[in-house]
């Protein structure tokens, strides 16, 4: 890209946080007549958005703006004709025209245009002609002026006489020029770095770096009386904690948007594992156009990419929105059962991308405008006497008088209002999703196709012995403490026990005890722009319900794709597990469990053979048409230590995304380390459908037996304990505004802390992990640390039939460290009781000096003198 600002990683910056907090407005003439009052009047919204921009130190730098409108053809074919060399374009829809950030050096610039048009060649079009635009460069800042490209219109035509790698309608029509020119624009960018605002027949695109101020003055054309529009759609972008970028202003090909994605890592990830089942008769060879996703885009360019590609495949623009931004349906009532069936078979499909978003999309022939099943931004809209509609991120961005304005509204959370661009026509939402819920049988397919794993019969119970799992609880580190502070009243009570806000024990890379390898990663939570949900207040938007199984491909919509299996709840019993584990039938193994299992004496080498055997027993299995892998740590024994299961399921996970065999199966982790509220987080946002905490079940089991839990039985023991958990999930889930678990299943949003960069590459790819930190060799001593415990020299002693104390939730003399233990406390106390200003130093000096006993990141700081 030509692109001075668009940074690699680099310290503690990472291109994969790039998100948008903005504003944004249309302006759309009812009456269907361009006229350069729309690109004024947008213009003037915008300049009213200004507050909902950033600009730079030097004040002559913003983040972004842009406008987005239909091809002005008037305009464009008489700039060409007026040229020393005039070019004559054909008919209006004949022709795609857009930006194109070109290299600044003419020379490359050169070379750049060449291959362009080879690419054209290739895709059965020709260049018609470039036009350099208009610009200002003396109004930017320096910063903006100098990461500014070379700015020129390309025009495309249909070459004729060659077959099209996308076959689609006859030679030159409008439909099929625009799919040929969308895929030209996509090998453009992915063979010559060159980045286009946009290039179609229907829709033109303004941006940069610049203010909302600037935009219609570097721009020069965009003042002309001649560039006349039916709409058009403005963008004012603040950057979240990341820098500006020409590229990433706004508005994008078809969507300006208002918000950020929380799930986008995982978004990103489920279209790469998409990619190898991606099939398209209208849009020919799918491979030429990978990856879908662009590397280094925000979240919102992710979220454009993906939608033009669902709409350039053939669904309508607000079918393809409505799968993406559903509107909450899980648990509400009141849905006609056609909706219901449309909205249910789409979940199916894809996950949600799920966060604030207030959107405004188009596809040139129509608009729509939209709002996430929360309803966290804003949306209003007017409409006037003479044919205005005004949709925008706040009231007054248009200073309309009273009498002028015969409606005003708001766009409803999860609801969409669309407008026919070409007849004026406004459809309200139950209008547009009836029409989407009659195109095809969704309801018959789902009843033929689903299997809901609450419905299947019973399978026998198995009880474990007491010292069969004293045993394993000592292999995976259970101690005393978690079972009577922790799990105890989880399976009492049904939620999870309130502690203290965060810890003050030693970060796990610091700590001289082994950790499980969950301590190493800790939650993201929502940014300033970004409000988190309140889960209890708001259980109608929220779902913890997930359908599990085979994806076929994302492009085509057939009852295959409702072949799944519902799961009510993402934490799941041993029963349930036995149920998904008898899903064979006589021609195929479809469950398939893989051990994760390693000789524990062969330390970091064997746990890393052990993980690259499990990745190829996955491989096998794929192959031979398994649909649901489980991924198990059970049958440990003296010789066999366990795989950490969040390395086992991650590691898979990413193996089968880099193979392109991901949506074929769901993978199930049969987890003995399970038993906090992160831990079922961590491996739900690493991939794993469904976790089955065995062994934390049949530790409460146990408990009840021995009459621990007040006169509830084994089997409600369970139920509470698994209800907490799916409560606790659900908090962890709303703290990142995200509203159902599909969208949380393999989101990834966590952050490694102490973990090397050899690790989290392999195993866990695209997580940050900014301070590097430990390999596999420190992972599998870990390991071996707790299993020495389970299987000592002396396994009749009283030591060996005992669990540990433990001392992480409170401190214990000889157990781990806390930063306010009892002598800590003591000096505070002192100090506050005497007024004593020393005793005070004191207590702050033992905090804060940590030389001796290092506890936090910032006890690893020293000061620095200064030179």
């Amino acid at each position: 890209m030509n692109d001075a600002t668009h940074q690699p990683a680099v310290g503690l910056y990472d291109p994969a946080d790039e998100s948008d907090a903005c504003g944004l407005a249309s302006v759309i003439s009812l009456h269907g007549t361009p006229s350069h009052q729309i690109v004024e009047l947008a213009f003037e919204a915008l300049e009213h958005l200004e507050h909902r921009g950033a600009v730079g130190s030097d004040a002559g730098t913003g983040d972004g703006a842009g406008i987005l409108l239909d091809l002005p053809d008037a305009f464009l074919r008489e700039t060409l004709r007026d040229r020393d060399e005039p070019v004559l374009l054909p008919a209006a829809g004949e022709y795609a025209a857009g930006l194109c950030f070109l290299p600044t050096g003419t020379a490359e610039r050169r070379a750049v245009k060449f291959r362009i048009a080879s690419i054209a060649a290739e895709e059965d079009l020709a260049v018609a002609a470039w036009r350099e635009v208009p610009v200002r460069p003396e109004i930017l800042g320096e910063a903006a002026r100098e990461a500014a490209p070379h700015i020129e219109q390309l025009f495309l035509v249909a070459a004729g006489g060659r077959r099209s790698s996308a076959p689609s309608a006859r030679l030159g029509s409008g439909v099929d020029l625009e799919i040929r020119a969308f895929r030209a624009r996509k090998r453009i960018e992915r063979e010559t770095g060159v980045y286009l605002p946009s290039l179609s027949t229907r829709t033109l695109v303004y941006k940069g770096m610049v203010t909302t101020l600037q935009l219609s003055k570097y721009f020069v054309e965009l003042a002309d009386e001649r560039l006349t529009a039916r709409f058009a759609i403005v963008h004012s972008r603040y950057s979240t904690n990341t820098f500006p970028s020409w590229h990433l202003a706004q508005p994008l090909r078809m969507v300006a948007h208002n918000g950020e994605i929380n799930t986008v890592r995982g978004n990103r990830n489920w279209m790469r594992a998409r990619e190898s089942t991606l099939e398209s008769a209208v849009l020919g060879d799918i491979s030429t156009l990978l990856p879908i996703c662009t590397d280094g885009g925000s979240d919102s360019a992710s979220f454009d990419e993906v939608l033009e590609l669902l709409v350039r495949a053939g669904r309508s623009l607000p079918h393809a929105l409505a799968m993406m931004v559903p509107e909450a349906w899980e648990q509400e009532t009141g849905f006609e059962p056609e909706l219901r069936a449309f909205l249910e078979y789409h979940s199916l499909v894809m996950e949600p991308w799920d966060g604030p978003a207030a959107m405004i999309a188009t596809d040139g022939r129509e608009l729509v405008a939209l709002l996430d099943r929360n309803g966290l931004r804003p949306g209003r809209y007017q409409i006037t006497r003479d044919g205005l509609l005004v949709i925008a991120s706040e009231t007054g961005v248009l200073d309309f008088a009273p009498e002028r304005v015969v409606k005003r509204g708001r766009l409803q959370p999860g609801r969409l209002l669309a407008v026919d661009l070409r007849t004026g026509r406004i459809r309200e939402d139950d209008e547009v999703k009836r029409e989407l819920a009659a195109a095809a049988p969704w309801g018959e397919w789902l009843d033929r196709g689903l299997i809901r794993l609450s419905e299947l019969p019973e399978r026998g119970h198995l009880v474990h012995p007491p010292a069969s799992i004293v045993r394993r609880q000592r292999t995976f580190g259970y101690t005393e403490e978690e079972l009577r502070l922790l799990i105890e009243p989880m399976a009492r009570d049904g939620i999870e026990p309130i502690a203290a806000m965060g810890t003050d024990t030693p970060i796990a890379v610091l700590s001289g005890r082994p950790r499980l390898l969950f301590d190493y990663f800790v939650q993201q939570f929502a940014q300033v722009t970004n409000p988190p949900l309140d889960a209890l207040r708001e259980e109608l938007v929220t779902s913890l319900t997930t359908g599990i199984g085979p994806q076929p491909n994302l492009l085509s919509q057939t009852a295959e794709h409702a072949k799944q299996v519902i799961v009510d709840f993402p934490v799941i019993d041993n029963d349930a597990l036995a149920k998904i584990q008898n899903f064979d039938d006589l021609e195929r193994q479809r469950t398939v469990t893989i051990r994760g299992l390693y000789p524990v004496d062969y330390h970091g080498r064997g746990l890393t053979d052990r993980l690259e055997g499990m990745c190829r027993e996955a491989s096998i299995a794929v192959a031979a048409g398994a649909e649901f892998l489980i991924v198990s740590d059970r049958d440990s024994d003296k010789d066999l230590a366990p795989v950490p299961s969040l390395l086992a399921v991650s590691a898979i996970h990413h193996h089968l995304i880099r193979e392109g065999t991901r949506m074929r199966v769901a993978l199930i982790a049969e987890a003995g380390d399970v038993r906090e509220v992160h831990h079922v987080a961590a491996l739900i946002g690493y991939g794993a459908a469904a976790v089955n905490p065995y062994l934390a079940m049949e530790s409460v089991e146990a408990i009840a037996r021995d009459g621990g839990l007040a006169g509830v039985d084994g089997t409600e023991a369970v139920q509470r304990l698994i209800k907490a958990l799916g409560k606790g999930l659900l908090k962890i889930m709303s703290k990142m505004g995200i509203s159902t678990v599909a969208s949380y299943c393999g989101a990834q949003t966590f952050e490694a802390i102490g973990i090397g960069s050899e690790v989290v590459d392999r195993y866990f790819t695209g997580t940050a992990s900014r301070l590097g930190g430990v390999g596999m060799e420190v992972l599998a001593a870990e390991v071996a640390a707790r299993h020495r415990r389970a299987y000592p020299d002396n396994p009749n002693s009283l030591a060996a039939r005992r669990l540990e104390t433990g001392g992480e939730y409170r401190w214990r003399r000889g157990e781990e460290p806390h930063l306010f233990d009892p002598e800590t406390v003591f000096r505070l106390q002192h100090a506050t009781r005497t007024g004593k200003r020393e005793i005070f130093a004191e207590y702050t000096s033992r905090v804060n000096e940590q030389q001796e006993r290092l506890m936090t990141l910032r006890g690893l700081f020293r000061f620095s003198p200064q030179r």
